[in-house]
């Protein structure tokens, strides 16, 4: 291959006859005439239209250097096998080396140069003409040099700019990214795959609780020798011999606070029944139109903390769980039905937990619940009908234990004994009646003051005008000295601070709370006097609500399973409520909400329950009549406008009374009331058959 001859490159602008040192890489017929630089001049056109036009000439040069140098594919294997091939490969390096070295000194010479064209180039940009001649007499080199800086500065700000764009699309994707993955992690409903997975052998559990409510159980219940599957339940678990409600005692207050960790005065739900001042509105609790509402509910509820975590939820007749607090309900939610069979209780939740859960592959199938909340309300239902000592109670007593019975049995045929936690908790108590231990409220203040009377038992009295808040505070103090024996007076501000009950407007503003086993009676309602005289018994038979430390209103807490990994038969102190929404979070592995809880899992045990030196819980008493207050006379109620009455310091619950060998709710059960409960669980059968039978007519 002959040798081409070695041309430097310094100017590719520039003619050959205006620089001697400077030789073309231009075709014979380009080098023969220099002229179309000076046609450009001559034409008058601009600094502008020359950089084009040189920089098109440059990209014709390059582009014929290429096709001159250009190799075919055999190139290689000639110089493999061609005798010179070395000297042709040097000779080539050796050029490009040259090349090479005279274009950085003409780029460095063209940066020096332009430095002092600024203002130049700003007078050829304007189209200042009168310097036209001066630029045209001077050297043709500095001339081009000037015009290729100006065409190369140029692209170079273009290239930055889109750089500086290109880089800042990135970083608000990045960042964008970065925020969605901040959603998906914290309150975004994405499924907790992470969590630990529990076998039965055929199926993968995440983990799991059965959180069941025993309306009315009150703690002594299970010493009466009437829950063998509860006595069996505490030994191989773990629990304080009672757990103490909060204040009030009564069922609507409580569930919510069994769910939000919460005292009643910080969820809103004060009491059964309430008025709200700002809502002008009323909340009764029997009126599920109205108690439903989500405007009532203040808090936010277990099955809304899982549900926005990705944990599946079933909700069955919990109070509250209908008013779709939040935007969100259960996955799963069943109506309450004060009639329902205790038996279809245990095929509900069994069917839940039959569910396909983690392990299952298709998306369209339901899903297992990981948290079941159910409500069992008949303990406390023949507890208001009947008394909490009554033949009937202790029967439906007996019932629940069996059911408890089944589902456990249940549980254990599929293997899910150490799989399942189980927590059973009920709300509060439940004490005794009688028409000897009823303060009428008409003996205490001038009703016609009065604009609303919240709860029950315990009464919230709201005046009709600011003014007559005094005059009630007169009156009520004038007699609390004759009736201290019956009932505690306080104004929301003088409450006990071990009550929680302050601190929301929900709360009346004057209080008249009966003692344990009293309630306080409106005349409409009903006249004590008469009924004294005419030996009429008083209905509800049973009441709560009362001071949630008394003996009689301390409720249940027991619990078994994974996350309960105690020596079975385990016993805690004693605690209240609030903290059982903190557990069962922990137990299903989600973030509870801030609360009034302060126990977390592992729970701290204190021994065994069998431990010699653990105190016996022996059954409670009902409180004594008192014959002299029935029978007082009323006092002549002050009129004042004016009161220097004060609240009564705090007081702690009253120790437990001597039992009245004249209660008949003591007496054991008589023969006849053993047949009425044979009589009663026939009927129960007979109505299960019946359905069924009916229920295979209307699916036929």
């Amino acid at each position: 291959m002959p040798l081409r001859r070695n041309i430097p490159t310094s100017s590719l602008l520039s003619p050959g006859d205006y620089d001697e040192d400077a030789e073309s890489l231009r075709s014979p017929s380009e080098q023969d005439s220099d002229s179309e630089d000076d046609e450009f001049l001559r034409r008058s056109r601009t600094t502008l239209e020359l950089a084009e036009h040189d920089r098109t000439v440059l990209d014709e040069e390059e582009e014929t250097e290429k096709l001159l140098t250009r190799t075919g594919p055999t190139h290689g294997l000639r110089r493999i096998f061609s005798p010179s091939s070395s000297s042709v490969r040097i000779g080539k390096q050796e050029r490009r080396r040259q090349r090479q070295q005279a274009r950085r000194e003409a780029r460095k010479e063209r940066r020096r140069q332009a430095r002092g064209s600024g203002e130049i180039m700003f007078e050829m940009e304007e189209g200042h003409r009168d310097d036209e001649h001066s630029l045209l007499s001077a050297s043709s080199s500095d001339f081009d040099t000037r015009v290729k800086e100006y065409a190369f500065m140029q692209p170079r700000r273009v290239s930055w700019r889109r750089l500086a764009l290109v880089f800042s699309a990135i970083v608000v994707l990045l960042l964008i990214f970065l925020l969605g993955a901040y959603k998906a992690s914290t309150k975004y409903r994405a499924p907790h795959t992470s969590r630990q997975l529990l076998s039965n052998g055929t199926a993968l559990f995440a983990p799991t609780t059965i959180l069941i409510s025993l309306d009315g159980f009150r703690a002594d219940f299970v010493t009466r020798g009437l829950t063998p599957t509860l006595r069996s339940f505490i030994a191989n678990g773990v629990s304080p011999q009672y757990m103490l409600p909060s204040f009030p005692s009564v069922t609507f207050p409580n569930h919510f606070t069994l769910v939000t960790g919460l005292y009643p005065e910080s969820h809103g739900i004060v009491g059964n029944t309430f008025w709200d001042p700002e809502l002008q509105e009323e909340f009764y609790y029997t009126h599920p139109s109205v108690s439903m509402q989500p405007k009532w509910w203040n808090a936010e509820p277990l099955w809304m903390t899982a549900e926005n975590q990705g944990v599946r939820t079933a909700v069955h007749m919990w109070p509250g769980s209908e008013a779709h607090i939040g935007g969100v309900d259960p996955t799963y939610l069943d109506q309450y039905n004060g009639s329902e069979m205790l038996s279809l209780k245990v095929e509900r939740i069994l069917g839940l937990l039959d569910m396909p859960g983690v392990e299952a592959e298709s998306d369209i199938a339901p899903q297992r619940p990981q948290f079941i909340a159910a409500y069992v309300p008949n303990v406390d239902a023949d507890g208001h009908n009947y008394g909490p000592n009554s033949t009937e109670t202790r029967n439906t007593i007996a019932r629940v234990d069996d059911m408890l019975g089944s589902l456990f049995s249940g549980i254990e045929a599929r293997n899910l004994t150490d799989v399942v936690n189980i927590v059973i908790v009920s709300d509060h108590g439940m004490a005794t009646t009688a028409t000897e231990r009823l303060v009428q409220l008409e003996d205490l203040i001038d009703i016609d003051l009065v604009q609303r009377i919240d709860g029950w038992p315990l009464r919230g009295l709201r005046p009709k005008r600011p003014e007559d808040f005094q005059v009630l505070q007169a009156q009520l103090e004038s007699v609390a000295a004759n009736y201290s024996h019956a009932v505690e007076i306080y104004t929301r501000e003088g409450m006990p601070e071990r009550y929680h009950f302050q601190n929301n407007d929900r709360i009346a503003p004057l209080w008249v709370i009966p003692k344990t086993g009293w309630a306080v009676v409106e005349r409409v309602d009903f006249d004590v006097q008469k009924a004294l005289e005419n030996g009429e018994i008083y209905h509800p038979r049973g009441i709560h609500g009362y001071d949630h430390e008394h003996p009689l209103m301390r409720a249940i807490f027991i619990a078994r399973g994974p996350a309960f990994p105690h020596e079975p038969n385990s016993r805690l102190e004693a605690f209240q409520n609030v903290n059982v929404y903190n557990i069962i979070c922990d137990s299903l592995g989600i973030t509870a909400h801030p609360n009034n809880g302060t126990m977390r899992l592992p729970l701290k045990t204190i021994g065994l329950h069998s431990d010699e030196d653990t105190p016996t819980l022996a059954s409670v008493p009902d409180p004594p009549v008192s014959s002299t207050t029935a029978t007082m006379t009323p006092t002549m109620l002050p009129s004042a406008e004016t009161s220097s009455f004060a609240s009564p310091t705090e007081t702690a619950p009253e120790a437990e009374p001597e039992p009245d060998p004249e209660s008949e709710d003591e007496k054991g059960p008589t023969w006849w009331g053993t047949l009425w409960d044979k009589l009663q669980e026939a009927k129960e059968w007979a109505t299960d058959i019946f359905d069924t039978v009916k229920d295979n007519f209307t699916g036929s």
